[in-house]
């Protein structure tokens, strides 16, 4: 490509003409472009050590990308649960029926109670008995120990955090009720582990793409310093840094662009891997859930998100050593 350049250049007229702006336009954007894509051909005349780097830039951008689509995932989890969350109101002892019956009717007044549930001591302790398999032992008691209990379905409004703790401050304050008991408390410690994870993996990922920028800059340090006598040469007969830069430029951002796409074709095949694991384990629990997979704005911005860190990296190596070339 150098060669190609200084050929061009000696090649060219010495006679000064007066060219209009448009022509000047032109010729620019026509020369980017043959630059543009004469840079993609320059790759693969080394095809191995080309298909080793962005097979590289692949796995290091791929990971990342899998963790955006687990992070997708866990937050459609966690939406999931916090749709799912009850109250448990545990009645006084020796509440009677005419006094839970004026509770129940008083909490369908509620605006954040969707439906209320009434288990008797008495249901309470049958299921107790069938579940815990004490039922010979259990029927030795003088008296039922297990209090009534209201299970609360709150509405979707107050199915998220906030909603459910100012739904359970206010039964508090009912005097017939004993303890209230939320179903979500496992669910806000699991999400606050969920979240230490995730931050995490943004550090991971971070550091994978400072990874990308290194790998990249090195390789095209490799490349100038190759090229080091074509470069001198160029200089020699009157090139200009940016014109010399340029194809080393577009060197990078196409490394950028391939490791991004062969990010995007890991990724999919990871998901795809593992979602008839995912099938499998939901389908123990008679459920049923897909991965997401990266839709059209996040495919976007991991292809551009590439190419803009290949060019980066492209840039840093040539300002550090392409310009300090000059001909003995």
């Amino acid at each position: 490509m150098i060669k190609k350049n200084i050929n061009k250049i000696l090649s060219g007229s010495p006679r000064i003409t007066k060219v209009s702006f448009g022509g000047r336009l032109s010729a620019a954007t026509h020369q980017h472009a043959e630059q543009f894509f004469s840079s993609f051909t320059e790759l693969w005349k080394t095809p191995f050590s080309t298909l080793m780097t962005i097979l590289v830039l692949g796995l290091a951008l791929s990971l990342p990308s899998i963790f955006q689509v687990a992070y997708k995932n866990i937050e459609r989890v966690n939406g999931q649960w916090d749709s799912a969350s009850e109250v448990s109101l545990f009645l006084k002892k020796g509440l009677s029926q005419q006094r839970v019956q004026v509770l129940i009717n008083k909490l369908g007044l509620y605006e954040d109670i969707d439906s209320v549930t009434y288990i008797s001591s008495h249901q309470a302790l049958e299921e107790f008995k069938a579940m815990s398999g004490f039922s010979k032992a259990l029927d030795y008691l003088s008296e039922n120990p297990l209090p009534g209990v209201l299970v609360v379905v709150p509405t979707e409004k107050a199915k998220n955090s906030a909603g459910s703790k100012l739904l359970v401050a206010k039964l508090q304050r009912e005097a017939d009720i004993d303890f209230v008991k939320v179903d979500s408390d496992w669910i806000e410690k699991l999400q606050a582990i969920l979240s230490l994870v995730v931050d995490m993996i943004f550090a991971v990922a971070v550091l994978l793409l400072i990874a990308v920028l290194l790998i990249v800059s090195n390789t095209i340090r490799l490349n100038i310093l190759n090229q080091r006598s074509e470069i001198e040469v160029l200089k020699l007969v009157g090139a200009t840094n940016s014109f010399i830069q340029r194809p080393f430029l577009y060197i990078g951002a196409w490394y950028g662009l391939l490791g991004g796409c062969i990010a995007l074709l890991l990724t999919y095949i990871m998901v795809l891997w593992l979602q008839s694991g995912v099938a499998n384990l939901v389908g123990l629990y008679q459920s049923q859930f897909n991965i997401l997979m990266l839709n059209l704005d996040e495919t976007i911005i991991l292809i551009g998100l590439s190419t803009f860190l290949g060019f980066i990296a492209s840039y840093i190596s040539v300002k550090q050593y392409l310009v300090k070339i000059e001909p003995k």
